[in-house]
């Protein structure tokens, strides 16, 4: 997506190339086979969602053609992972590259630990708190609160006389894979009717898909992760140079 003499230009494939997604099963399979995509173009040519469709459609608000109203079906649909991800943007990481991004992005610590070493800040945990919690045994639980991010804000403390930079903290706890969008909901009249724009429902991937499945790549540096993600970046897209990837996914951790 680019903004070209006051109005925005969409990227994407030709209506009769054959490569094209054309419905939003096709783009999973597309990002599943890929592995990962941001949502919109970006710095590298073909590492989008957005080029692998047409752009003929967008915000249409036709639920079998429009790519925004895709990602919605998308991130409900358990396959894998959708949040701001890439740059603090939107997009989709598959369910088989999902760990190495968990170990990388959180350099190994889950957030309990992050928050003990004194890595992460108040505010971040006022959020996760909605999230966390200990069984009976003391161990570590994933809950799975559906609130809407609009009341999450306002639960965790954040807006007039409260505590600053909701979207800063929640696009930072995402970029760390601490939270996904795990779909999106519009609100409800008294009489049942949904109106207004769709809100981000926020869970830790843990909670839709378990810890062993996210956090298989803990055995590992975090460093091998990051490399692993950048050499498979670079075998899909050649012209993909080390700046690039560091704007894209991170630099390596330390």
């Amino acid at each position: 997506m680019a903004f070209e003499n006051g109005i925005w230009i969409m990227r994407g494939r030709a209506w009769d190339d054959p490569e094209r997604a054309d419905t939003w099963q096709a783009l999973v399979d597309r990002i599943d086979e890929l592995g990962f995509l941001p949502f919109f173009a970006n710095e590298l040519p073909g590492f989008s969602a957005e080029e692998q469709v047409s752009p003929r459609y967008w915000w249409t608000d036709d639920p079998e053609r429009d790519p925004w109203l895709w990602r919605e079906r998308i991130a409900s649909g358990g396959r894998m992972a959708y949040g701001k991800f890439f740059d603090k943007k939107a997009g989709f990481i598959s369910l088989r590259w999902l760990p190495h991004f968990v170990n990388f992005r959180r350099n190994g610590y889950d957030f309990d630990a992050r928050w003990s070493e004194g890595l992460a800040n108040r505010r971040e945990k006022a959020v996760m708190d909605f999230y966390l919690g200990e069984d009976e045994a003391g161990e570590l639980i994933y809950r799975e609160p559906r609130i809407m991010s609009t009341d999450l804000k306002q639960l965790a403390g954040f807006g007039p006389g409260g505590e600053k930079n909701f979207p800063g903290i929640v696009t930072g706890l995402q970029m760390q894979l601490y939270l996904v969008i795990a779909e999106f909901r519009r609100r409800e009249s008294r009489r049942g009717k949904r109106y207004g724009m769709p809100v981000s429902i926020l869970l830790p991937p843990e909670a839709l898909w378990g810890r062993e499945a996210v956090c298989g790549a803990y055995s590992i540096p975090p460093a091998e992760s990051r490399r692993r993600i950048a050499a498979h970046m670079q075998t899909l897209y050649p012209g993909a140079t080390e700046q690039i990837i560091t704007k894209l996914i991170g630099k390596e951790p330390k």
